[in-house]
């Protein structure tokens, strides 16, 4: 007696453990090579046979093994992205433009929050390259030694952005924190001010930023630049310590403020209010990364602006570029800055 393949619509599941592309071969009455076929080239498959598999998958669930899929082709569709905060809108808009890209060509975006610990990064890396991506983003350009020989062995696509390198691990976007905290200095300089004092956070990149401008506005100046600085990364709350801080260490009126971020400026801001101080009367206040909530303070915040979409954008044609393995591709992509003028400074 002939026996007959049953339908996945018949009431039966499979239940308990991992459904298997043998278990969706049984359901539909094909075989696993079948099925696999089923899912890596459909058109090969005939119409009847793939619409039972299909039933089968919809029946159970069934997720197909994208990293033994990967071992087979020597593709994952996957993207890692490793970023210092997730909810930082400086890297999450940066994201979304890279991430728009990305699927539309197909790619997935893995993501991991890394803070500014070059450990915590180098084990984000490990766990990342053992799921076979197909391309690795990073967020700067200092990496530990192990990371680096990590990224280097695995032979793939790196793009590393927010800051520029002329030897980068495969490709950069960015641009030069030194040359903005620069500009800083001879923008405040320019505008007339002659004594300014710091508030920066505990990132590598941050502290690049502040030593060019103190250095930059010492030379135009000629006088000191006292600072408070936060190994924690930037709060609203901190930047209204800072300026608590340096009014009790004397800052002197009329001073400006370089602030690492707009979170440290709008908490300067705040206290600033609060103490019934003005800006930029009595002091003058330029944060950086020109969020979206800069222009809407009172006063409004003077920021140095990156274009995060720009930046998101062409991190991710540098990686399409890389796949395609064309050869007129720069490995150095600066992306400038430019400094937003307001009524803080």
């Amino acid at each position: 007696m002939k026996s007959r393949a049953r339908k996945p619509g018949d009431g039966r599941r499979i239940s308990g453990g991992n459904v298997t592309m043998a278990d969706i071969g049984r359901l539909a009455g094909v075989s696993q090579v079948t099925v696999s076929r089923a899912l890596s080239a459909p058109a090969k498959v005939s119409p009847e046979t793939l619409e039972r598999i299909r039933d089968a998958i919809r029946v159970t669930g069934f997720v197909p093994n994208a990293v033994a899929g990967a071992l087979a082709s020597n593709k994952s569709r996957l993207i890692s992205a490793l970023v210092p905060s997730v909810t930082n809108i400086v890297y999450a808009s940066m994201l979304h433009a890279f991430s728009n890209i990305m699927l539309g060509h197909g790619y997935q975006l893995m993501l991991s929050e890394t803070g500014f610990d070059p450990e915590r990064e180098e084990a984000a890396i490990s766990a990342h390259l053992s799921r076979r991506p197909d391309a690795l983003l990073l967020t700067g350009i200092h990496h530990s030694a192990g990371a680096r020989r990590m990224l280097l062995a695995a032979g793939i696509p790196v793009v590393e952005v927010w800051d520029i390198t002329e030897t980068p691990i495969d490709c950069c976007v960015g641009f030069s924190h030194g040359a903005a905290g620069v500009a800083a200095a001879e923008f405040a300089h320019a505008a007339g001010y002659r004594q300014a004092v710091t508030v920066t956070a505990g990132d590598e990149r941050a502290i690049r930023r502040r030593n060019a401008f103190v250095e930059r506005f010492r030379q135009l100046s000629g006088g000191d630049v006292m600072g408070v600085d936060f190994d924690s990364t930037a709060t609203l709350g901190a930047g209204r310590q800072a300026l608590v801080d340096l009014l009790d260490r004397g800052m002197p009126r009329g001073c400006l403020v370089f602030c690492s971020s707009d979170q440290f400026a709008q908490g300067v801001l705040v206290e600033a209010r609060a103490r019934g101080l003005s800006v930029p009367g009595d002091l003058a206040v330029i944060g950086f990364g020109d969020q979206e909530f800069a222009a809407h303070l009172d006063p409004a915040l003077t920021s140095i602006r990156v274009d995060r979409d720009v930046l998101g954008r062409v991190a991710a044609n540098a990686l399409l570029a890389r796949f395609e393995r064309r050869a007129d591709v720069e490995a150095v992509h600066d992306v400038g800055f430019e400094i937003i003028r307001r009524a803080s400074a």
